[in-house]
């Protein structure tokens, strides 16, 4: 972004549950540092920008930078943005990476190490948009959601032991005990999955692009909201590919001269979540889509493994929900109409 090659200060944050450790780094005075450790609280934020002022520092001229650390990122977000702050949040792998081979490690360091990899990479970063707070909503339902189930899962696995031993324990008591925790699980999820509607259906804009994705067979309404909230309700994301690479789910070549020649693999750095949920979606849609299980069978018979047509299938629905998305429209399978 042009405007961030106009700022004097870089501000690197380490956050961590309890406190932040803040770096500032002047452009003029690169690989000088002022450091400051405060409460990871408004009232710590609040110190952080006294101190600013006590260095003359103004906040308009500063640019700030921090991983994303989840939850414990998420009130300073929110405060910044209050604030008409500029600010940035970067994978910490990335900035990992970008620093290359280092030694030594403290909170102090890693908040350096970040206000001095957003004066090197001003010119290519974004600033960060706080997501609505009915995706954050979401957010927090499907992740409680998430945990339901696979709560549920292992309660369902537990009762195959149990009854595989009835016979010899005769404890019934514990099979109609782990019974009816699962049905109570059932209860939540469904509960939750119906909260989850009610936020969709309390936006508009969220509601439409929710229908849109639903129109592509095999998207349902988990796989739907989770790719309105990783996406920001698909603004966070311009093209499928991108969105593919972020689910881990886009093939990339690995060869070097002649030497070495890999075959073409996914990355390993994914959002695994979602990449299981597609994967679901691709098996639904390779048996209940008509052009989706031609292409499964016709990948199988060239020689291709299930679980690379699967991939590519995945692919496919990614690219048909963002052409919805971006068209405004519905999905129509023409390959079910017959125009001889």
């Amino acid at each position: 972004m042009d405007k961030f090659n106009n700022k004097t200060y870089f501000v690197g944050i380490d956050i961590s549950k309890d406190h932040l450790d803040v770096s500032v780094l002047r452009k003029e005075t690169v690989k000088k540092f002022e450091d400051k450790k405060v409460a990871n609280t408004v009232e710590g934020y609040e110190k952080m920008v006294e101190w600013l002022e006590q260095k003359k520092i103004p906040l308009d001229d500063c640019l700030f930078c921090m991983e994303h650390t989840g939850v414990y990122g998420l009130v300073l977000f929110a405060w910044l943005s209050c604030m008409q702050a500029d600010f940035v949040v970067e994978p910490g792998l990335r900035i990992k990476k970008s620093i290359g081979m280092v030694r030594g490690k403290n909170d102090t360091i890693d908040a350096r190490r970040i206000a001095e990899y957003a004066y090197i990479h001003r010119s290519k970063l974004e600033p960060f948009c706080m997501p609505a707070t009915v995706l954050l909503q979401m957010k927090e339902l499907l992740t409680y959601r998430t945990f339901l189930v696979k709560t549920k899962i292992s309660l369902k696995n537990t009762l195959k032991s149990h009854e595989k031993y009835q016979p010899i324990c005769q404890l019934n008591f514990i099979i109609e005990d782990i019974k009816r925790q699962i049905a109570e699980y059932e209860d939540r999820i469904a509960n939750m999955e119906k909260q989850i509607k009610e936020l969709i259906f309390s936006n508009e804009e969220i509601a439409r692009n929710f229908k849109l994705a639903c129109s592509v067979k095999g998207i349902g309404l988990v796989i739907a909201s989770f790719m309105i909230v990783t996406t920001n309700n698909f603004t966070s994301f311009q093209q499928a590919r991108k969105y593919a690479c972020y689910c881990g789910i886009a093939p990339f070549e690995h060869s070097s001269g002649s030497s070495i020649k890999s075959r073409t693999k996914v990355s390993h750095l994914a959002n695994k979540r979602i990449k299981s949920l597609l994967a679901n979606a691709a098996s639904i849609a390779s048996c209940h889509d008509p052009e989706l299980r031609a292409y499964y069978h016709r990948k199988l018979m060239e020689g291709k493994t299930k679980l690379q047509v699967l991939n590519a299938i995945s692919n496919k629905l990614v690219s048909r929900v963002f052409a919805v998305v971006n068209r405004q429209t519905p999905y129509v399978n023409i390959y079910t109409y017959n125009f001889a």
